[in-house]
């Protein structure tokens, strides 16, 4: 069952071969629900691939809860139907990496509901760091620095807040890729550095007082610029 291709530089290439294989092992064992799989180094002998190369495409597939490893004990198939895996795992291969355009439509969506879980939710912890990261942003914004990194661990800090780990973790998820593209695209205007530290004053109040409607008002005003320049970019 080696791999047809050889060993090349494209990881996501490697990597979804190595997924397509793992399925067919799957269904050419008949494995159910909580069956284990062969070893990280079995595998890697099998598909004539790295064991890191395996190790990525077993965290891939954990990720989106197909497989599910334990410590000194191995990996197992999760759960699920065959019929349900075989398709998910077909979804997985067909993915593309997301581009600028759908990553801020995914983080406006999130975010608007962010906001008003964490005006509902928020502690005087929440609260405290949401602070600290607005004032780290406002420091470096005054400073003529860049603040691009300050900015989403402002918002991530509101994620957090929100109370809920599915919204929170795919924030977490998607946050690197967007701190490579607005340092990419230039999106932090630094003629908007005033509006963005009066923005984020204005969110972080809102949920200070508990208003919801009013936070997720604020959090849309703040993403309007984002939003136009997301737009006439991919449009020109």
């Amino acid at each position: 069952m080696k791999l047809e291709t050889p060993i090349i530089s494209d990881s996501k290439k490697v990597q979804n071969e190595i997924i397509a294989k793992i399925k067919e092992l799957i269904n050419y064992k008949n494995l159910e629900p909580g069956d284990k799989l062969p070893s990280e180094r079995m595998l890697s002998e099998k598909f004539g691939v790295t064991r890191g190369n395996v190790r990525e495409a077993i965290q891939k597939l954990e990720f989106y809860g197909l497989l599910k490893s334990i410590p000194q004990s191995g990996t197992f198939v999760a759960n699920i139907g065959v019929i349900a895996m075989n398709g998910m795992i077909d979804d997985i291969l067909r993915l593309e990496s997301p581009d600028f355009k759908s990553l801020v439509e995914t983080r406006i969506l999130l975010e608007l509901k962010t906001v008003k879980l964490a005006s509902l939710r928020r502690t005087e912890k929440d609260l405290k760091l949401i602070k600290e990261a607005l004032d780290a942003y406002e420091e470096k914004v005054l400073s003529g620095q860049d603040a691009v990194q300050e900015d989403l661990l402002f918002h991530l800090a509101i994620a957090k807040a929100s109370g809920n780990s599915t919204m929170n973790t795919f924030m977490l998820t998607i946050t690197p890729q967007i701190i490579i593209d607005f340092e990419k695209y230039h999106v932090c205007d630094k003629n908007q550095a005033a509006l963005g530290i009066r923005e984020h004053t204005e969110i972080y109040q809102a949920i200070k007082a508990q208003r919801p409607d009013l936070a997720k008002q604020k959090m849309k005003d703040h993403f309007n610029v984002l939003y136009q320049y997301c737009y006439k970019s991919k449009s020109a």
